[in-house]
């Protein structure tokens, strides 16, 4: 009643200030006059406050300069009505007049609807615009954020970037966060805008790129880091490309450069400076847990895939846990389940990624041991497993809001050593071991219909098989079918409803982590037929070929993976840059 009350009394003011009924002060902008109420405007801001301190007299005018009488009106109607309609037309001089006049709340709405448009297109220049606005600081942390990490896609569709100073084109091509996967793309990316306005930006070709020093080929400043560009791209692109051959300037880079390039790829070479150090990812992979020299283990590793290495992250309160399953949602890590060696768990924690913290949350109504795990439109789904008697049919899903599990009707097999993934709408779960055989049968679950549906059976029996959304198809990879370890791999379409075989792995494994990072699907650990592996390889679903990255530091099979993403500061997950260089006194 009293939030009723409070607005039937700001429509009345409001339709007061209209009709001209007991205002005492006159607004005048542009030549445009308004009518107001002294004590509602210094209700609303701070600044009419400070402007009305002096002797109130009957009825007092002031010239606004410096805003149209259209916003004007706006701040005025918020002033009475606590509401406006924010648009993209009137939000940037809106929010500038509401942080002139210090309305925080309409600063603050107008900051929530430019974050909710944040795209490719704008966000170079909602972040230009709210760098000197101290009220606007998360808009423009996040704008900034976006910006570096779709860096490859803003750059290719933005006209912002082709506007941009050199001053600040700069500075953000020298920033370790800047989100490429390939170098090159940040050499493309200075061409592009050298050739928007070529007659006054040629000259600046050297200024972007790296300035070294003659002894060592030390670096004062790293813009493009050629030396990690492929040989083959910087002999065929880079050193014979015209603007470079036309500056003198630009000779000495290019020889630091071509050195770099070859020192970093000849085997054996680990020592990095500022021409090859790593750009900061934007997604971390985590392995958890495992089996590892004959007993669970708790440790925790994160993979720098810019750096390609791994980093132990390992929390030293969390407990030794294998075959669980692993969730990132909100922020958090989830485990779920699992086995120790000596218990079958239906806990579940969360690992808070920024304050680096452990939590219990509601333990699952089964205990699953060689679990299926998979994400769905904010919920957890646990799907069958082992309870240390029998393998289950049975699937539930966790909602984080409410920290509550909810059974849901049971699969139409008893899968445990199966694996699961979402796409479209539906969950999807795939082979797996019913106590007596391996299975090459799938299924999904519909959440509006609540109900499982077998799909088209796999090309090959899959137990502690690894599967995951890649694009828009679902990928089976390797597993046990009964006789060996597997390498070989399938995919399925939903469309089709059919299978079909990819390129095998390089190495046979089953009980293995698996995730997609930058646009490429990874396979970490697992157990060969002989015994646990650190290997770790990925696949390109553009060359349909598979290649090897750095190998974990342990082995480990019964290891769980997910992805960290959107994290405001990776630095935790990754090896430290600076660790990386040369230090002068080394040089």
């Amino acid at each position: 009643m009293e939030h009723k009350f409070i607005a039937t009394s700001f429509n009345v003011f409001d339709k007061v200030r209209l009709e001209g009924e007991h205002t005492d002060v006159i607004i005048n902008v542009n030549g445009k006059e308004f009518k107001a109420h002294k004590i509602i405007l210094c209700g609303c801001s701070p600044y009419f406050r400070a402007l009305f301190s002096t002797r109130w007299t009957k009825v007092e005018k002031h010239d606004i300069q410096g805003i149209s009488s259209d916003t004007m009106s706006l701040i005025i109607q918020y002033a009475y009505a606590g509401a406006v309609q924010i648009s993209e037309e009137n939000v940037l001089e809106l929010l500038v007049a509401a942080d002139q006049f210090l309305v925080s709340d309409l600063v603050d709405a107008c900051c929530k609807f430019l974050e909710s448009i944040l795209c490719l297109q704008n966000c170079i220049g909602i972040c230009m615009f709210t760098k000197h606005f101290y009220s606007c600081s998360n808009l423009h942390h996040n704008a900034k954020l976006y910006t570096l990490q779709h860096f490859g896609e803003v750059q290719q569709v933005s006209e912002e970037f082709l506007e941009l100073s050199l001053e600040h084109l700069r500075e953000m091509i020298g920033q370790d966060e800047l989100n490429v996967k390939k170098e090159e793309v940040v050499f493309e990316a200075i061409l592009r805008w050298i050739n928007h306005s070529p007659e006054n930006r040629r000259e600046h070709i050297a200024e972007l790129l790296p300035k070294v020093r003659q002894r060592q080929f030390i670096m004062l400043m790293s813009i493009v880091r050629m030396g990690l560009m492929s040989p083959e791209y910087f002999m065929s692109n880079v050193r014979n490309n015209a603007l470079l051959l036309e500056n003198e300037a630009c000779s000495d880079i290019l020889v630091s450069a071509m050195k770099a390039i070859f020192d970093l790829h000849m085997e054996g070479t680990t020592v990095l400076d500022q021409l090859t150090r790593p750009r900061l990812p934007s997604e971390i992979l985590l392995a958890i847990g495992g089996w590892s020299t004959g007993n669970p283990s708790n440790a925790i590793e994160a993979y720098d895939t810019r750096a390609d290495c791994w980093v132990d992250v390992t929390q030293e309160d969390e407990r030794p846990r294998a075959y669980s399953g692993t969730a990132f949602l909100n922020e958090f890590v989830y485990i779920i389940g699992g086995f120790d060696g000596e218990s079958y768990f239906n806990s579940v924690r969360k690992f808070d990624t920024i304050l680096y913290t452990w939590h219990e949350v509601a333990p699952m109504y089964e205990r699953r041991c060689y679990v299926s795990v998979a994400v769905l439109d904010g919920l957890i789904y646990a799907m069958g497993g082992f309870n240390g008697h029998v393998r289950l049919r049975t699937t539930e899903c966790y909602d984080p809001n409410t920290n509550q599990w909810t059974m849901l009707v049971p699969m139409n097999e008893r899968r445990s050593d199966a694996s699961a993934t979402s796409l479209e709408g539906r969950v999807y779960i795939c082979g797996g071991f019913t106590g007596m055989e391996c299975l090459f049968t799938a299924e999904s679950f519909n959440p509006e219909t609540s109900q499982w549906t077998l799909i088209a059976p796999m090309n090959s029996r899959r137990s502690g098989v690894g599967v995951i959304t890649y694009g828009n198809l679902v990928y089976a990879v390797g597993g046990y079918d009964g006789a060996s370890r597997l390498e070989s791999a399938e995919a399925y379409n939903p469309l089709s409803d059919s299978w079909h075989d990819i390129e095998s792995m390089i190495n046979p494994r089953s009980n293995f982590g698996i995730e997609v990072m930058d646009d490429q699907l990874f396979v970490v650990g697992g157990f060969n037929g002989l015994g646990t592996s650190s290997t770790v390889e990925y696949y390109d679903q553009m060359t349909n070929e598979w290649d090897e990255a750095c190998d974990m530091s342990i082995s480990r099979s019964a290891v769980s993976c997910c992805i960290l993403s959107g994290l405001p500061d990776v630095t935790q997950y990754v090896v430290d840059r600076d660790s990386l260089q040369i230090s002068e006194d080394e040089s």
